[in-house]
């Protein structure tokens, strides 16, 4: 593992409770930052966070990403706590049912909009304005190839990740005359719980379109988020990291 420095950083990554956000924290913490693990399910984080045994430099904090008050408060508490957040990591999501558009129940549309894209946006909202006043940050928002390229029998998913996408790009360029990068990354699926979401069809066309004929490791996330929160990452961003094993054409 290369060494990214980190020190007198503080993070906040959401959905940190498993998967990629649990191994962004790790990454983060093995770096020298200071982590504030936010998650809804309190039984994961808890277990995750015994798991870690590193109550000096890592939080946790029981935070619903799609309520703005919630999130809003949240912000303003950790910020009160540790005087400074300097990097926010946006990957708390759902994949929603395997099912085609026109069969989509809207209460399920909603519930996966209001997850991975609104609560993106309230995040961001929220901890923007802390940035710009410190004139440093690092945002990102963990987005997906199906983004970029729309999963069949996945309409909610793939809409809001390209929303993340189009969000990212945007507030890029809002914030470029700030020391504050904003950019997301592109995953191609990973074996976490989410899987417990979809069915063996789904993850089978996945699989079958990576060409590296593997599912990505939380490690190789982690290790391109971790540089993407570092002071050398100083001018990319409103970017797009691809992270789909050879899937993505653009």
């Amino acid at each position: 593992m290369n060494e990214i420095n980190l020190k007198g950083r503080t993070a906040i990554v959401t959905g940190a409770a498993q998967g990629f956000g649990l191994a962004i924290t790790k990454r983060y913490l093995k770096s020298g930052a200071k982590v504030i693990m936010w998650d809804i399910d309190e039984e994961y984080l808890h277990k995750s966070y015994k798991e870690i045994n590193n109550p000096k430099n890592c939080f946790i904090n029981i935070v619903d990403v799609t309520d703005s008050n919630q999130v809003n408060n949240a912000i303003q508490e950790s910020i009160q706590d540790f005087n400074k957040i300097d990097i926010f990591v946006n990957n708390a999501g759902i994949t929603g049912p395997n099912i085609e558009t026109w069969d989509y129940e809207i209460d399920d549309w909603k519930k996966v909009i209001d997850l991975d894209l609104n609560g993106v946006f309230y995040c961001c909202k929220y901890i923007v304005p802390h940035m710009i006043q410190n004139n440093y940050g690092r945002l990102v928002n963990i987005a997906s190839i199906a983004g970029k390229e729309g999963n069949p029998n996945a309409v909610a998913y793939s809409s809001a990740k390209s929303g993340v996408i189009a969000l990212t790009k945007s507030l890029g360029k809002e914030l470029a005359d700030y020391n504050i990068a904003v950019n997301c990354v592109t995953p191609s699926a990973g074996k976490t719980r989410i899987f417990d979401q979809m069915t063996e069809e789904h993850i089978g066309y996945m699989l079958s379109k990576i060409p590296r004929k593997r599912f990505i490791k939380h490690e190789e996330v982690a290790s391109l988020v971790s540089w993407l929160a570092s002071e050398e990452c100083s001018y990319s961003t409103g970017a797009v990291f691809d992270l789909s094993g050879g899937r993505a054409t653009y």
